[in-house]
């Protein structure tokens, strides 16, 4: 089994169930490791088995009972005080709280203005070059000091005013180092900015690699094991790697030892390899006949990382030069770089995310002309650029899960599972691959930052990854540390009890209410009711979860859904917290309405009162049998009258259902006719399944070109057929036979079975 702690444990599992079935007994049973499967690999591993690592067993039990303990006791009082929730977990919960907290401060963000000045210069040959302006009036210019148009065209003046010269040449050379080999969480980051690939999915394609691709017929593990926070090389990967470099780029590209590399992640684990090719010499161009796109581009990936972790350093040279009239009155500086030697560059650079508009980064990577002290230079132009400053960027998944790392919070084999977990929830949506919180997580992270705070602490979570490490390494017992942690969680899980949904009502609103009601462009008042004009805007808890309503409810209805569901419009979702009242019977007066339900919107025509509700055949007892009498028993108590609904075909949107097409559903199931060879009267209705026909005891359902309150008796008999032809050809298939039409029954009987059919339809 994998070589982790989850796979220790799942050879523990097996061990114990050959144990129980007497299959161990006389017998050496050892565990057996390999970082990657290949004939080498697997034949030392199998020379030397070992015994299963107790400690290793119990870090994974404890890390499984403390997941189990906070997710199966914090879920349900999520459920309970706070309607429409999912699920809360040890690490998904702190992640989540990351999203909506970067969220938060790009809604608070204020922008501010700032300037940029770039003087456009030519050397005495008429080379040209840019400089930027970086000493106004003696003082050293910081990013924010040019606040203004009109500032900026004061230092623009200036300069044009002077004589400028050459005054400065610094030259200096800078060595650039390789990154380390992948680690796991070092590869979901780059394939995710290289290649485009989510965290989940970089999993899955590194999983075929490492279990094996068919090369020339033989299955050929192409990775290491790819779980894993260790960032060194075996002596027979690094001598292989040499070795190549050597044969594909020659001696100059070689170090003279190899390089050694110590991981800088908290709670890093240094007891595996870090993910590389299992063989350098199967070149990515070999290879790639045999694996599909993704696989090809990820091999590749890994194959040049790994090369490039042992290549030389690259040589860059850096020059800056100040340009002034020789007094500090105003300074301009050109910077630029030329790469001297290449080294690791000429395979592998890493993708830099997330850098500013205006960063410095871009003035070094320029080339600079031939420039000497004394030189006189010629102004060509002055860009004069304006800026704005720029909120922090959403997390992506490569940059949540750096975040993440730098934390400590959570491990290298959940972070895929943790951001897919987030989705499925509908807590985070991603959108042009950056995460956005969903209204629903962040009610759920602002309830738990109130409400659980210890448990959503950066510091708290990452302090409890090191506990279990603690265990791994035999300096901490297992079961002392979960009563510890337990002692007080159960106590802060016992504290909600009493908690009232008022307090969480006002909590989410006055924490939540910036996001919920922000500022109107009018300068009106954000919370006032777009309905009624009187009452004020706030949130509000109802059976599916949060929504907005009115403080005059229920003289006023206005309510407004925070959630909407994926394929669900805005009428559909406002229902889940206040029916849509359509009208009157205008036979029996009674009440339609338009609901939300778990399968879906529905009518609803209100109960008629107990006083004219028809006997419920249930109700009457049966004749006796054999002529004997009937017992004398307690009369049983006659149910309550109920409302009678029907939900809506699929294709009909909330918002399109009046009083009369929710009375024509509610008179379903409607009579199409006599079938002309039975003579029984064909129905149509909806179930819970979709519309239908019902016939001689028989449900088919009606095609989807089809509409069931206008399906005629022609249609009708033609789809009953097909059905029937195609449940002869499923009981054919079985090699059985259609079965023999039911015995008569007995009317009481008959009767319940009807309405089962009835009631299973609805």
């Amino acid at each position: 089994t994998d070589p982790d702690r989850e796979g220790e444990a799942i050879s523990w599992h097996v061990k114990e169930l050959l144990k129980d079935a007497h299959l161990t007994e006389g017998r050496n049973v050892k565990r057996v490791t390999f970082n990657e499967i290949t004939k080498k690999a697997v034949k030392e591993a199998f020379e030397n088995a070992r015994d299963l690592d107790t400690r290793l067993i119990e870090s994974y039990m404890a890390r499984r009972a403390l997941d189990y303990l906070v997710g199966f006791n914090i879920s349900p009082v999520l459920w309970r005080k706070l309607p429409g929730s999912r699920s809360a977990g040890r690490v998904q919960s702190v992640a989540l709280r990351l999203i909506c907290e970067r969220e938060a401060e790009i809604e608070k963000f204020n922008p501010q203005e700032y300037w940029s000045i770039f003087a456009k210069l030519h050397t005495p040959d008429g080379a040209p070059f840019i400089a930027r302006l970086m000493t106004l009036s003696g003082n050293k210019l910081d990013k924010m000091d040019i606040k203004s148009a009109s500032e900026a065209k004061h230092a623009a003046d200036r300069i044009r005013n002077k004589a400028l010269s050459v005054q400065k040449i610094e030259k200096k050379q800078v060595r650039r180092n390789p990154y380390p080999p992948f680690i796991t969480s070092s590869l979901q980051i780059e394939s995710s900015r290289k290649l485009g690939m989510g965290a989940a999915q970089t999993m899955r394609t590194a999983q075929r690699l490492y279990e094996g691709i068919d090369i020339g017929g033989e299955t050929v593990g192409l990775i290491t094991y790819m779980r894993t926070d260790g960032v060194t090389l075996s002596d027979d990967a690094v001598s292989q790697t040499r070795s190549e470099i050597k044969r594909k780029f020659g001696d100059k590209y070689l170090p003279d030892s190899p390089r050694v590399y110590k991981s800088k992640a908290k709670n890093a684990q240094e007891a595996h390899e870090a993910i590389r090719p299992t063989d350098l010499s199967r070149h990515p161009d070999d290879v790639k006949r045999y694996l599909d796109e993704q696989q090809a581009a990820l091999y590749e990936l890994i194959w040049k990382r790994t090369m490039a972790c042992q290549m030389e350093s690259a040589v860059l040279d850096q020059v800056s030069a100040d340009i002034s009239d020789g007094t500090d009155d105003i300074v301009l500086r050109a910077t630029g770089s030329v790469v001297a030697f290449d080294g690791f560059l000429t395979l592998y650079q890493e993708f830099e995310e997330d850098k500013a508009e205006d960063s410095d980064e871009g003035d070094k990577d320029r080339r600079l002309p031939p420039l000497a002290q004394g030189d006189r230079t010629k102004l060509i132009d002055i860009d004069q650029n304006q800026h704005f400053t720029q909120p922090p960027p959403r997390y992506s998944e490569a940059s949540l899960v750096k975040k993440m790392e730098d934390l400590g919070i959570g491990r290298p084999s959940t972070y895929a599972s943790i951001i897919q977990v987030l989705q499925d929830r509908k807590y985070v949506k991603l959108d042009k691959k950056r995460f956005i919180p969903e209204d629903r997580g962040r009610l759920v992270t602002s309830f738990l930052m109130k409400f659980f705070t210890k448990y959503v602490d950066y510091d708290f979570t990452a302090n409890l990854e090191e506990e279990l490490d603690a265990i791994a390494e035999g300096h901490v017992a297992w079961k002392e540390a979960l009563r510890l942690f337990w002692t007080d969680f159960s106590r802060a899980v016992a504290g909600t009890k009493e908690l009232r949904l008022t307090e969480v009502i006002d909590h989410l609103n006055e924490e939540l209410g910036v996001h919920f009601f922000p500022p109107r462009a009018d300068g009106g008042e954000p919370r006032k009711c777009p309905a009624c004009n009187e009452g004020d805007l706030s949130l509000k808890l109802g059976k599916f979860g949060a929504f907005v309503g009115c403080s005059r409810y229920p003289d006023c209805r206005f309510t407004r859904p925070l959630i909407v569901e994926e394929g669900e419009d805005e009428e559909t979702a406002k229902l889940a917290n206040e029916p849509k009242i359509l009208g009157n019977d205008p036979v029996t007066g009674r009440e339609v309405s338009l609901r939300k339900g778990p399968y879906g919107p529905y009518v609803q025509i209100d109960a008629p009162p107990a006083s004219e509700a028809p006997p419920d055949p249930e109700e009457e007892k049966a004749p006796a049998e054999d002529g004997k009498k009937k017992k004398k028993g307690k009369k049983k108590k006659p149910s309550a009258p109920k409302p009678k609904r029907q939900g809506l075909p699929k294709g009909m949107s909330a918002a399109d259902v009046t009083l009369e097409k929710a009375l024509e559903l509610l008179a379903l199931p409607r009579e199409v006719g006599l079938h002309p060879q039975t003579g029984k009267m064909i129905k149509a209705g909806i179930g819970r399944f979709g519309p239908f026909l019902f016939h001689d005891g028989v449900y088919s359902s009606i095609p989807k070109d089809d509409d069931l309150m206008t399906i005629g008796i022609n249609r009708a008999v033609v789809v009953i057929a097909e059905a029937a032809e195609r449940r002869a050809k499923r009981e054919a298939k079985r090699g059985g036979k259609s079965a023999a039409p039911p015995a008569k029954e007995k009317p009481e009987k008959k009767r319940a079975a009807e309405k089962n059919k009835k009631e299973s339809a609805d």
